[in-house]
């Protein structure tokens, strides 16, 4: 297998961008080529056929390049402090903050997770933050609980949110970061 041209990267990622775009505006069933190759400001749908063998593989990409987005945000976001519950902080901002400056990101990884043939990366999601609730439990910061059940909540709160919003664009982002900051702090920190 050849390596991709910087031409056909570049062409390959105008067409994942326009079919974020496009799957954030209209949904996955109404989505397709001809929509993607005008919103791309394509000649044809045969430039997308060139670069992706279906539908399928072009869903997959979206919802790699999302995630690869999404990771760089966050990671870039992430506090570098001491404390267990500073990284959660950022953690939990980092994603909102993210759903406010990529809507459309976070629509079309929605409207695409139920057809990607990729791997689904919430066991890691939640191993990692179970992981991160043990640290500050080990730290003192955290008060006793079972760290696998209190990931699966904070990440269930935070999924909702995420969910709340791509389906509602009206929602006040600021006020539902500072609600999820309380409400997992509430729940996690020493009383």
């Amino acid at each position: 297998m050849r390596a991709k041209s910087v031409t056909e990267q570049a062409r390959r990622a105008q067409i994942v961008a326009a079919a974020i775009e496009v799957l954030a505006e209209l949904g996955y069933g109404a989505t397709s080529f001809k929509q993607i190759a005008a919103r791309a400001g394509l000649s044809s749908t045969g430039l997308i056929s060139y670069h992706f063998k279906g539908k399928q593989e072009l869903v997959d990409e979206v919802c790699a390049e999302v995630r690869r987005t999404f990771a760089a945000f966050v990671l870039e976001r992430m506090d570098r402090g001491d404390t267990a519950a500073g990284e959660l902080r950022a953690f939990l901002s980092a994603n909102l903050r993210f759903m406010r400056a990529h809507r459309a990101h976070m629509v079309a990884l929605a409207q695409v997770r139920p057809h990607t043939s990729t791997a689904d990366t919430a066991d890691d999601d939640h191993r990692k933050m179970a992981d991160l609730l043990r640290e500050g439990q080990r730290r003192g910061e955290f008060r006793e609980f079972d760290a696998d059940t209190m990931a699966i909540f904070v990440l269930a709160l935070r999924n909702g949110v995420l969910a709340r919003a791509a389906d509602h664009p009206e929602v006040d982002l600021d006020l539902c970061e500072r609600e999820l900051l309380t409400a997992v702090e509430l729940a996690t920190t020493r009383g």
